[in-house]
């Protein structure tokens, strides 16, 4: 199967198809076009202008009003990329780098960027044979594009730098000395092309929405079998009362965790007590706002997926080349923040349900085991829950709010999207691993509640889990448990 890289939108939902299924991409023939059209036009407005043009015939950033020699343009480019590779920190995940080689590829084929055609094919061919680059996590301003990160990007498309390959890292001159590949030598404008753009931190943006959509779902399931297993009550999630307060997500919470506790015997009897606590009777209101945020910052890393981020701009059919600001992460800096305080929220939610499953009240064991005091029980995986949380509440603090000028002033407003990027993932595992805690509680109180049933459905998954995770009778190590609890939850 082959994705075709085209003018048509590519959604994030695509995107997940492509890397989940490992489809091939293909330059359509209307990119190859495009790409060829705006490649020969820059040839030729470089041979005809006798003024400047930025980052084609000049320096860069404090750097602009120096002319380049046309003899030195390929050497131009070639130490822009030697010299922006300044990656620093850990590796980031080879699937976060595969999407930046999509996203890369994508943006260039709108034919705005100027670039050949066998640079792109060469990002192509390398998504498609799993030479992934080897990229760093530290040292993005997240404005003039994600030039450090995108610079180590793109080293082995001159045989520079480093790759994952079959699982090893290795030297990718030694990489590409196997395929048979050339080290390119790149045009004027290309290595510019290549390193402005947010790909970067737009590929962190997906990585973690992807996960998000999946960790959204989940939290209303696993949040459906507490509230059973807690002996709450359901009327808070009826149509009536979330309808009149019409916000989209609260809705399809509420549907989504009576249509999970459809059938239960436990949600049907009658109840002692009139409410229950806002971690079990708000889901629909705090899972549904993180829904809410959850599709707003979708659309806006969509549209930024469908866009060329490079500078300058060139657009052949009007005759014009800009130098604009098309690389600054703003418009993608602030969103991903709010998607990090948004599953912080729907981890922080999560702990407290877990609090009150192990508080020893409505007929549930202390620590949700049968002698506490001998047995510790499921103290302690709230205490890690609680922690976890912790840790991403302090990840909220905006970087998106942050600003530090840099080549001389010359960049003197940066985004720091891409700080907001990394932690928005780091959050996203948190909160994986938080609501995993939660289903680990959550089936040991199913489990103490016998011979009473929950639905069918949570009844099915919850038998599926316990071909993973044994009943806990009593104390044993709980880490390995909770990780193969996370290793469930990504089935």
């Amino acid at each position: 199967m082959i994705h075709h890289i085209s003018p048509e939108r590519l959604t994030i939902q695509r995107i997940g198809e492509i890397l989940k299924n490992n489809i091939k991409l293909a330059l359509s023939p209307e990119a190859e076009r495009r790409i060829i059209r705006c490649r020969e036009y820059l040839d030729k407005k470089i041979a005809t202008c006798d003024k400047p043009i930025y980052g084609i015939t000049t320096g860069f950033g404090s750097l602009c009003n120096i002319s380049i020699d046309s003899d030195d343009l390929a050497t131009l480019q070639r130490n822009l990329v030697m010299s922006h590779a300044c990656g620093c920190g850990e590796t980031i995940d080879p699937e976060i780098v595969r999407i930046m080689l999509l996203t890369k590829i994508k943006s260039l084929s709108f034919g705005n960027s100027g670039v050949q055609l066998q640079t792109v094919q060469r990002l192509v061919d390398m998504f498609n044979e799993g030479v992934i680059p080897v990229v760093y996590s530290l040292g993005s301003l997240g404005a003039s594009g994600d030039l450090a990160p995108l610079a180590n990007m793109c080293l082995p498309l001159l045989g520079l730098g480093e790759v994952w390959y079959n699982g090893t890292r290795r030297q990718a001159a030694d990489v590409l000395n196997e395929k048979g590949w050339q080290p390119l030598s790149l045009a004027s404008k290309e290595g510019l092309a290549l390193l402005n753009g947010t790909q970067f931190m737009v590929s962190h943006a997906v990585f973690a929405i992807l996960k998000a959509i999946r960790l959204s779902e989940l939290a209303d399931k696993i949040g459906a079998l507490s509230l059973d297993v807690f002996d709450g009550r359901i009327e808070a999630f009826g149509d009536e009362v979330n309808a009149v307060r019409p916000h989209p997500g609260q809705l399809q919470t509420a549907r989504a965790v009576r249509r999970h506790l459809q059938g239960s015997e436990m949600i049907g009897k009658p109840k002692q007590h009139v409410q229950d606590p806002y971690s079990f009777r708000c889901m629909p209101q705090v899972h549904g706002a993180v829904k809410d945020t959850l599709a707003y910052v979708a659309s806006v890393i969509e549209t930024e997926v469908n866009s060329p981020t490079d500078n300058p701009t060139i657009f052949p059919d009007e005759d014009i080349i800009v130098s604009a600001g098309n690389f600054h992460g703003e418009p993608i800096a602030l969103p991903m923040d709010f998607l990090t305080i948004a599953l912080t929220e729907l981890s922080n939610i999560s702990e407290r349900r877990i609090y009150r499953l192990i508080s020893g009240t409505r007929g549930l064991p202390s620590f949700l085991v049968a002698k506490p005091g001998l047995n510790s029980g499921f103290m302690i995986p709230q205490y890690a829950a609680a922690s976890i949380v912790n840790q991403s509440k302090g990840l909220c603090w905006p970087t998106s709010c942050d600003s530090i000028p840099s080549s001389q002033s010359q960049e003197d407003h940066v985004s720091m999207g891409a700080n907001s990027a990394t932690k928005l993932c780091r959050v996203a595992y948190n909160t994986e691993r938080v609501l995993a805690i939660e289903l680990f509680n959550a089936a040991q109180a199913l489990d103490l509640r016998r011979p009473a049933k929950t639905s069918p459905e949570l009844e099915q998954w919850h038998a599926e889990y316990r071909l993973t995770v044994p009943f806990i009778e009593t104390d044993m190590v709980m880490s390995p448990l909770i990780e193969q609890t996370i290793e469930f939850l990504r089935k």
